[in-house]
C-alpha cells in the first residue's frame, strides 16, 4: 500500500508574524520557516501505518520554492521513503495546490492521500476537499483516528454531537486534526540518512498544470492592538460600565 503525504513550508508557529510596510503581504525576510504542524501530524500518521505493516511506501510531496526541500528532508528523516518537490516561485493558492496534487497522484497512484486539514498561514481548509473532488476520491476530514481495514479506511472525526466514524473505500483522501497523534522528533542518524533518500524535482509545467493565481491579495493588516483591561470594585460597578460605557447590556 502506498501513501502520498502533502507537506507545506510555513512560518514557524513560534514566530510573531510581521506585515510588510506597504501592506502587500507578510514579511518573510530572515523569518524562521518550518513544516506546517498539521502536515507533521499527517507524516506521523503515515509513518505509524507503515510501522504497523499496513503501508510499504510513503511518498512526500511539497509545492513551492527550492527551500521547500528542507521540509521534504525533514519528512524523510521522520520515516518517509522518498520525496517529490513541485518547484515554483509563483504564489500557489488552494485550487492550484489541489490540481498539482491530483497530477502527482495520477502519476504515483497512491492508495491513500493524507493532508493536514489546513495550513497555519492561509487557514483556508480547502485543499483536501478540492483534491478529493478533482480526483473523484472519497474524503474523510478532521480525522482524530485512522484505521485501515482491507480496502476500506475508517476515519473517526469530531462533530457537534460527539464522534462520527465514516468508512471510506480506497483510494481516499484524509485530512488530519490535532488529536490524531503526537508527532515525533527526527533523530540525528535519521536526519543523516534522509540526505541519501531520493528526492525528485519537477515543475508545474511537467504536470500540465497552470498555476496562475485566481485571487489577488488587496491588502494585509495586522490585528488591531487590544486595549488594556481595568479592574472594578464590585458587581454594581461592572454592570454600570457594561451598560453605560461598553453599551453591551
Amino acid at each position: 500500500m502506498k501513501v502520498l503525504v502533502a507537506v507545506k513550508r510555513v512560518v514557524d508557529y513560534n514566530v510573531k508574524v510581521r506585515v510588510k510596510p506597504d501592506n502587500s503581504g507578510v514579511d518573510l525576510a530572515n523569518v524562521k520557516m518550518a513544516m506546517n504542524p498539521f502536515c507533521e501530524i499527517a507524516v506521523e500518521e503515515a509513518v505509524r501505518l507503515k510501522e504497523k505493516g499496513v503501508v510499504n511506501e510513503i511518498v512526500v510531496v511539497s509545492i513551492g520554492p527550492k527551500a521547500c526541500q528542507e521540509q521534504i528532508r525533514t519528512a524523510l528523516a521522520l520515516g518517509a521513503d522518498r520525496g517529490i518537490h513541485v518547484e515554483t516561485d509563483a504564489e500557489i493558492q488552494s485550487l492550484q495546490v489541489a490540481k498539482l496534487l491530483k497530477a502527482v497522484a495520477d502519476k504515483e497512484q497512491p492508495n491513500l492521500i493524507i493532508l493536514g486539514k489546513q495550513a497555519i498561514d492561509s487557514d483556508n481548509n480547502q485543499t483536501g476537499q478540492m483534491l478529493a473532488a478533482l480526483a473523484g476520491m472519497s474524503l474523510g476530514t478532521f480525522a482524530s483516528e485512522v484505521v485501515i481495514d482491507g480496502d476500506k479506511v475508517n476515519v473517526t472525526r469530531e462533530v457537534d454531537g460527539g464522534m462520527m466514524t465514516v468508512s471510506l473505500t480506497l483510494p481516499a483522501v484524509v485530512t488530519t486534526d490535532l488529536r490524531l497523534n503526537e508527532p515525533r522528533y527526527a533523530s540525528l542518524p535519521n536526519i543523516m540518512k534522509a540526505k541519501k533518500k531520493p528526492l525528485e524535482s519537477i515543475s508545474p509545467a511537467d504536470l500540465g498544470v497552470d498555476v496562475t493565481p485566481r485571487l489577488t491579495t488587496v491588502n494585509v493588516e495586522a490585528p488591531a492592538s487590544r486595549q488594556a483591561g481595568i479592574k472594578v470594585a464590585d458587581v454594581a460597578e461592572l454592570v454600570n460600565k457594561l451598560k453605560n460605557e461598553a453599551k453591551v447590556i
